[in-house]
């Protein structure tokens, strides 16, 4: 099968969403100018470079109280910080339910169930429980074609581990399974891990 995005695929569901993967999800958390905090997950995210250490996510659709995007985006754009969950396969459930879309200015943490903790650097909430949490200063918005697309790019100003991810000296993810999106509705968590030896090590 081959087709032309533009002209459409005629499957019952888009393919697109499932041939990237496994995606990582960032679980994004964020206070507004008027202290509401917010929780929500984006599957497109990645670390982008080592030094300084900066991320990306996105955000492909609107909300109709917010002004063409999401309340991540929105709070971000106000605020300039960001905190960056990483989420573990036991909390998929608590991170599918902040992923509702709820109106401007509630909750989400209370909503789904996800205790808040303090972020050092920055001023808004992080998942307590969390395996590793990036609290991340704006960069840039960059907003792309179509609708209601935008790239949010981070520095990190601060990085918080779970002490019990943490073995001899690595953080290590066999601890913690992470999650990753598959495209449609369907997750996979990471169960087999190996290492590979590059040519020039």
């Amino acid at each position: 099968m081959f087709y032309i995005p533009s002209d459409g695929h005629g499957l019952p569901h888009n393919p697109f969403n499932a041939i990237v993967t496994p995606r990582p999800i960032a679980w994004v958390s964020t206070r507004d100018g008027e202290g509401h905090d917010n929780l929500a997950p984006y599957s497109f995210f990645n670390a982008v470079a080592y030094a300084p250490p900066q991320i990306m996510f996105a955000s492909t659709s609107e909300k109709p109280d917010r002004e063409g995007t999401k309340d991540s985006v929105g709070n971000i754009r106000d605020t300039g910080v960001f905190c960056v969950n990483i989420v573990e396969h036991a909390m998929g459930g608590v991170m599918n339910a902040s992923s509702a879309a709820l109106p401007r200015g509630e909750d989400e943490f209370v909503v789904a169930g996800a205790n808040k903790a303090p972020c050092a650097t920055i001023d808004c909430p992080r998942v307590a429980e969390a395996p590793a949490s990036l609290e991340c200063r704006l960069i840039r918005i960059l907003q792309l074609p179509g609708k209601a697309n935008f790239t949010v790019f981070g520095e990190v100003t601060g990085v918080h581990l779970r002490d019990d991810c943490l073995v001899d000296g690595r953080f290590d993810v066999t601890r913690y399974r992470p999650l990753a999106r598959m495209g449609y509705r369907d997750y996979a968590a990471i169960d087999a891990v190996f290492e590979l030896a590059r040519p020039d090590d």
